[in-house]
């Protein structure tokens, strides 16, 4: 028999995180039963949830701004790995106005709070947490996402940005500690769990396995990535929240070791080998190079010896997370970087290497379609002129006209079309923050509307299926890839102006006529089945290794 012992799971070094006082309000202390007790008052979770959530929407930390930085210095680094670093640093330069937001998907807010004993509140924290989410959203030029199921088919959008996610716990001490995130669609649809054996626990195997699934990630969730990968774990779902976190540098200090009482610890040799992996892949910032990721975090968990479930996660290029603090002496918010143009060199455009080919856009679709075939794929592009905006509630309505017998609507025959959705235009501008969607959410409709005669050009972000490559060889059609990450930029720089063309009552999901100036593109799929990412999933480089 053995004596009782306990350790945390995810033991915490100490915090070293830069922080800035937003106010000594709402916060005050009291004696009871010879002890000091913190009391806060709800208008402190508010204040301090509405400052987090209005911060990430707008700044970056120091860190991921020096990693992109980087990527500028490193002549490893391809011309595309280049282009797509400054394009994100010149986004973090606008967004950082605190008028446009960094990414147009503004995310679910996410909050995670550990609470200690002696910190006493008015009841119901949650309910002032999502208030102050309320009002970040309310307030600012961001875009609700979040749709209330009205019965198992039916959905409306909340009009909020709420629900939000909130996880409270208790824990020791006289402070209430957050973590605050804003995860969008992108990102969060490359959160995976896969249910694995006692087999998987030597090197081949294991890194054989992570270069296999770290090529599935693609680019739809904008590279270059924070990536964490969590190995063991006492459940499935503890095993995906700790991949979360680690997406975030939530968990960077823990331990580098485990001990026989099974805490979590960080693997940082192995950290370093998976980045050497991912650089290898050849998936680069999102059109070829070396930068696929940032940076490696990989977590070994304890496990139930008949399971060995492994989460992967990643943060994208809008890195928006954030750290929070109420204590006697005030309510305090992590410093982010108020002025990234320190991290912006003085390159220009001419730089970066590679060819730049000028598409005019104000001439008829064949026209267009016969020049870029002219250029191989991974070809830099830049478009000038219409393009129409539709994306997926607006492909099914077209899908759904389609199948009644009736015609390709005209606009999709004349145009390039651009899946998107923006977010709310400030006042003064011609848009709102307005990057790419996911490519991939539209793939099962390519053949028919390229049969129907529309969707010839496609414009986005991330890697496609197959069906699609082929639909393209068949009909002589393209996908272009857009830089995922700079909407700020894009809204500010390229685009100029921005009209509903059809279902104005789908909001942001409406089918919409933009015209755009410069706008950065890459050819991604031509019209003779070649595809850039067609060999990107062959799982290699964990055995050249």
């Amino acid at each position: 028999m053995t004596d009782f012992q306990f350790q945390d799971m995810l033991p915490l070094g100490k915090d070293e995180t830069p922080y800035r006082l937003l106010s000594k309000d709402h916060v005050s202390t009291f004696e009871a039963g010879g002890r000091t007790f913190l009391q806060v008052a709800p208008e402190a979770l508010t204040l301090l949830t509405r400052e987090a959530m209005r911060d990430i929407a707008h700044l970056l930390r120091p860190g991921h701004l020096k990693q992109l930085s980087h990527i500028l210095e490193d002549p490893e680094a391809s011309s595309n790995d280049r282009f797509v670093a400054l394009e994100l640093l010149k986004n973090a330069n606008i967004a950082a106005g605190g008028v446009l937001p960094s990414c147009q998907d503004t995310g679910t807010a996410i909050v995670m709070g550990k609470k200690g004993q002696y910190v006493i509140t008015g009841g119901n924290d949650e309910e002032a947490i999502s208030r102050g989410v309320f009002e970040t959203y309310q307030t600012s030029n961001l875009r609700y996402s979040q749709m209330a199921p009205l019965d198992m088919y039916k959905e409306v959008n909340t009009g909020n940005n709420l629900p939000a996610q909130i996880e409270l716990y208790a824990t020791d001490g006289d402070a209430y500690k957050f973590l605050f995130m804003a995860k969008g669609g992108g990102s969060a649809n490359k959160s995976y769990l896969f249910q694995e054996t006692k087999a998987l626990l030597n090197p081949q195997s294991l890194l054989n396995f992570v270069d296999a699934k770290i090529r599935s990630l693609g680019t739809a969730a904008c590279p270059p990535y924070h990536l964490a990968i969590v190995i063991g774990g006492t459940s499935a779902e503890y095993a995906l929240k700790t991949a979360k976190y680690a997406s975030a540098r939530y968990l960077d200090s823990l331990p580098t070791e485990g001990n026989k009482l099974g805490r979590g610890f960080r693997d940082v040799a192995l950290e370093q080998e998976i980045l050497k992996l991912t650089q290898r892949t050849g998936i680069g910032a999102q059109f070829g190079g070396k930068y696929f990721c940032h940076d490696v975090r990989v977590i070994r968990l304890p496990r139930h010896g008949a399971s060995c479930p492994v989460a992967i996660a990643v943060s994208c290029s809008a890195d928006r997370q954030i750290l929070g603090k109420i204590t006697r002496d005030g309510i305090f918010l992590e410093q982010l970087e108020a002025d990234p143009a320190k991290y912006l060199p003085e390159t220009t455009d001419g730089e970066l290497g590679g060819e730049v080919v000028k598409i005019d856009l104000n001439r008829p679709m064949s026209e267009i379609r016969a020049e870029l075939s002219r250029y191989p794929i991974k070809t830099r592009l830049s478009l000038s002129g219409p393009l129409v905006v539709a994306r997926d509630i607006a492909h099914a309505k077209i899908k759904e006209v389609l199948d009644a017998g009736n015609g390709m609507p005209q606009y999709l025959k004349d145009y390039m079309v651009y899946y998107a959705g923006p977010a709310k235009t400030p006042e003064g501008y011609a848009s709102g923050s307005f990057g790419p969607t996911t490519a991939g959410r539209m793939d099962a409709y390519v053949d028919q509307f390229q049969a129907a005669g529309g969707s010839f050009v496609m414009l986005a972000k991330g890697n496609r299926s197959p069906a699609v490559t082929e639909a393209c060889k068949k009909h002589g059609g393209f996908y272009l890839g857009s830089i995922g990450g700079p909407a700020a930029r894009l809204a500010k720089d390229c685009i100029t102006k921005v009209e509903v063309l059809e279902y104005a009552e789908l909001g942001m999901e409406a089918v919409w006529k933009i015209e755009v100036v410069d706008f950065p593109a890459f050819i991604v799929v031509d019209d003779k089945g070649n595809d850039f990412f067609a060999n990107i999933n062959k799982p290699s480089a964990a055995k050249k290794a």
